[in-house]
C-alpha cells in the first residue's frame, strides 16, 4: 500500500503511518520535519522516475511506502502520477489543505467561483491569459513562473496579485497585496506557494450551484442591438456566428480582434473566456467598445491605434484573430497578424477586390485557407400582417489555420 499524505497546511503526520513504512518520500523539508526512525530508506524528491522505481522495488517486497506531498495532494498534485503508475486501488490518500483553499482562507474569500490553473513547470502563457479574463484565479506557481513574471505580463491589467508564501508555517507565512507591476520588480524566493490575481471590480456574487467560475454563455452570434454601433457599422449576428467557429475562442487563449469596430466580435469571445485584445483606430469607437465589454459583464483590453502599427506593441502573440478592418492595407494587416498567429486568422470582407490580397498574405504566412461568402434574409414584415424576406450586404468571410497548433488544449 502506498499512503500518500498532505502536511503543511493540512493535520500533524500521524506518528503510526510512518511506524510501518519501509520506505518514505518527499520534498526534503517534509522528510526533515517528520523526524523518521534511522533505519527507515527515504528518498527526497527530485526527478520522479528514481522515487517511482524504488516505491514498485519496495511494493514488490509487499512492503508499506508513505509519500509525503503539500496540501491536498490530489490536487495539482502527485496521487495522478502514482494512480497511473501503480493503480488507484493501491492509494490511501489523507489529504491536508489544498494551498489555494490555504490561501483564500486567509482572505476570507470563497473558492467556489475561482478559475484554479497551474504554472508549476509549465509555460505561465496560459496562467495569464485566465487571469485577463476571469475575475478570480488561483496560479499554483513554479521557478520562471512566479508572482514577478505573472505581474511583468499583467501589468496594466487593474488586477491585485496576493501572494502567498510559506503558507502554514506560523513563523514565516506571508499574505501581501501587490500590484503587477509591484509583484514585477521583487525577488520573490522560492517559499511562494499560490498567486491569486483578483478583479475586484468584477467580484463574482450571489450563491453558487457549481464549482468554478459561472456557466459560458447559453446563447453567441447576439443580434446586433445586444450591441452600441454607428450607423450599422457592425459584424452581422450570421458572420459572427462562422467568425466565432472558426476562431474557436476558449478559457486560455488569447484572441486580437483588429479594427474592432464596435468590439461585438470581441465581446462575445470574452464571454466564451478568452482573454481579448481589441485594436481599433478611432477614440469614439474605442469608447464603445469598452462600453459593450461593461455592458456584457467582461474585460476587454483596448488599444487605440491603427493596424498593423499597432500590432507591434502588443508583447503576447495570440491564439487567433479576427480582422474586420484594413482598408487599403488590408493585406499587410492580415500578414501581421498571421505571422504571429498561434492557432487562426479569420477575415471580414464586404469589398470582392479585398479577397485576393487577403489570401496571398494568408499564404505567405504558412497558413492553409478556406471561405465561404455569405448571403442572407431575414425575416421582415410588411403592412398587412404579412412577412418579406430583406436581404442582408454579402460578406466574405476567408479563415486560416496553422498545420500544427501550439499548446493544442491550452487548459487542461
Amino acid at each position: 500500500m502506498i499512503t500518500v499524505v498532505g502536511t503543511g497546511t493540512g493535520a500533524p503526520l500521524s506518528t503510526d503511518v510512518l511506524a510501518k513504512a519501509a520506505l518514505v518520500i518527499g520534498g526534503r523539508r517534509h522528510l526533515d520535519a517528520a523526524h523518521l526512525p534511522e533505519d527507515v530508506q527515504r528518498i527526497a524528491l527530485g526527478p520522479l522516475s528514481p522515487a517511482l522505481d524504488a516505491i514498485a522495488e519496495t511494493l514488490a517486497k509487499d512492503l508499506s511506502v508513505v509519500v509525503l506531498a503539500s496540501g491536498d495532494p490530489g490536487f495539482f498534485g502527485i496521487v495522478r502520477v502514482l494512480a497511473e503508475r501503480f493503480g488507484a486501488e493501491r492509494l490511501d490518500v489523507r489529504p491536508g489543505v489544498s494551498s489555494v483553499a490555504g490561501a483564500f482562507a486567509r482572505l476570507g474569500l470563497t473558492w467556489d467561483d475561482a478559475v484554479v490553473v497551474s504554472a508549476h513547470g509549465r509555460d505561465p502563457r496560459t496562467a495569464v491569459q485566465l487571469c485577463r479574463a476571469y475575475p478570480k484565479v488561483a496560479v499554483l506557481t513554479g521557478p520562471g513562473s512566479g508572482p514577478a513574471e505573472l505581474g511583468a505580463r499583467l501589468a496594466g491589467s487593474g488586477r491585485t496579485l496576493v501572494v502567498v508564501s510559506d503558507l502554514g508555517e506560523p513563523e514565516y507565512e506571508r499574505v501581501e497585496r501587490v500590484t503587477p507591476a509591484e509583484a514585477a520588480r521583487r525577488n520573490w524566493g522560492t517559499a511562494v506557494n499560490v498567486v491569486l490575481c483578483l478583479d475586484e471590480s468584477r467580484a463574482p456574487r450571489g450563491p453558487r450551484t457549481m464549482a468554478g467560475p459561472a456557466p459560458g454563455p447559453g446563447r453567441w452570434a447576439l443580434e446586433e442591438d445586444a450591441f452600441a454601433h454607428r450607423d450599422s457599422m457592425i459584424t452581422k449576428f450570421e458572420v459572427r456566428a462562422l467568425a466565432l467557429a472558426r476562431l474557436g475562442p476558449r478559457p486560455g487563449d488569447l484572441v486580437w480582434d483588429v479594427g474592432a469596430g464596435s468590439g461585438s466580435v470581441a465581446v462575445e469571445c470574452a464571454r466564451l473566456g478568452a482573454a481579448v485584445v481589441a485594436v481599433e483606430k478611432t477614440e469614439d469607437g474605442c469608447e464603445r467598445v469598452r462600453a459593450n465589454a461593461r455592458a456584457h459583464g467582461v474585460d476587454v483590453s483596448v488599444v487605440h491605434g491603427t493596424a498593423p502599427e499597432a500590432l507591434a506593441a502588443l508583447d503576447d502573440d495570440p491564439d487567433a484573430v479576427f480582422v474586420g478592418g484594413g482598408g487599403r492595407e488590408l493585406g499587410a494587416v492580415v500578414e501581421a497578424c498571421a505571422r504571429r498567429a498561434r492557432r487562426a486568422v479569420v477575415v471580414a470582407m464586404a469589398a470582392l477586390d479585398r479577397v485576393p490580397e487577403a489570401r496571398a498574405a494568408l499564404a505567405r504566412a504558412g497558413f492553409g485557407c478556406d471561405g465561404v461568402l455569405l448571403q442572407s434574409s431575414r425575416l421582415a414584415p410588411l403592412p398587412g400582417d404579412v412577412t418579406r424576406l430583406a436581404a442582408t450586404n454579402p460578406v466574405f468571410l476567408l479563415w486560416g489555420e496553422r498545420a500544427s497548433r501550439p499548446n493544442e488544449g491550452a487548459v487542461q
